[in-house]
């Protein structure tokens, strides 16, 4: 593309001859004396040369390296000796490589993690023992995903099934857990949430049906009292509650106090609405998506809660 600079400065705008294009200058001049003095040598590019390499740099700046067929995953020759690095795609056997019948060589991005659909193929954040142990039969995962260990802030988001066995998220919603985190061995008043995979079966609380496609039951007993950890206000935490299947008999209220692993194993652990602080175990959302949850939640895609620390879950 340099080819002689001088020379270029001679060029003229529409230059009708081909050697003025190519940036030669004027012929000899003739002397007085009818000779003809022969002209310096300059060192600018022979004719053939400048015009090879102008097309060499347009070809190079309008279509880039590997010219309008790279997108398709063919290979084509550039008009430049220097070898075409290879990109995805691509071989690296230079231009003069015999274009695959295949432009692909390895499975498409989309198929490794997401589609244009939205969704994936695995959970994401779920590693292979805890996405075992999902039920074949879940057609919806609420996953509770807490910061650390030791962390009472969590993040929880609905997943749906699809007819093609892929995973579709909902939106995703803070929340917290119980005050000193997570156990993977939880006991009655240490303060952390249980660690592992359980069904959710019953609805309940003191406002009326939502929309519950659960079993729910409506009872003024579930009313909270007093201050949670913070100082804050637990009125109304008990307004919508969807019961964990957490050392508990399924198919009655949340409010049962019957714990079958026994009461050292600790129980009554809900979803319930959000007081502003951590809990005592409880996973808890604000009101507005804890009425969403519980209209969502179908028995007939068997739902599962998936909680822990994100550090647990991806085991």
């Amino acid at each position: 593309m340099s080819g002689s600079h001088r020379a270029a400065g001679r060029r003229r705008t529409n230059a009708p001859s081909g050697a003025d294009r190519a940036g030669a200058a004027p012929g000899p001049r003739v002397r007085a004396g009818g000779r003809r003095r022969k002209p310096k040598r300059r060192g600018r590019a022979l004719p053939g040369t400048v015009v090879v390499l102008a097309a060499a740099a347009a070809a190079w700046f309008a279509l880039g390296p590997g010219g309008a067929f790279a997108a398709h995953g063919r290979s084509t020759a550039l008009p430049q000796a220097a070898p075409v690095q290879p990109g995805p795609g691509r071989s690296a056997a230079g231009p003069t490589a015999a274009p695959s019948s295949d432009p692909h060589t390895e499975a498409p991005a989309a198929d490794r993690s997401d589609r244009s659909d939205g969704t994936f193929a695995a959970i994401p954040g779920l590693g292979p023992t805890f996405a075992a142990r999902i039920p074949a039969d879940a057609g919806q995962v609420v996953l509770a995903s807490g910061a650390d260990r030791n962390s009472s802030t969590t993040t929880v988001t609905l997943w749906s099934r699809t007819p093609d066995n892929r995973w579709r998220p909902g939106a995703s919603w803070p929340a917290h857990n119980g005050e000193q985190g997570w156990s993977a061995d939880k006991h009655n008043g240490d303060l952390r949430s249980p660690i592992g995979v359980f069904t959710l079966s019953d609805a309940g609380g003191l406002k009326p049906d939502p929309g519950s496609k659960l079993p729910y039951h409506q009872d003024r007993g579930f009313v909270a009292s007093g201050t949670g950890f913070n100082g804050e206000s637990l009125a109304g935490a008990f307004d919508y509650v969807v019961a964990i299947d957490y050392n508990r008999v399924t198919g009655s209220s949340p409010l049962d106090t019957r714990e079958p692993q026994g009461t050292a194993k600790g129980g009554g652990v809900w979803l319930h609405v959000d007081h502003g602080g951590p809990t005592h175990a409880c996973v808890s959302l604000t009101e507005d998506h804890m009425a969403e949850l519980v209209r969502t939640l179908d028995p007939a895609a068997h739902p599962v809660i998936v909680m822990g620390d994100t550090a647990s879950l991806a085991t």
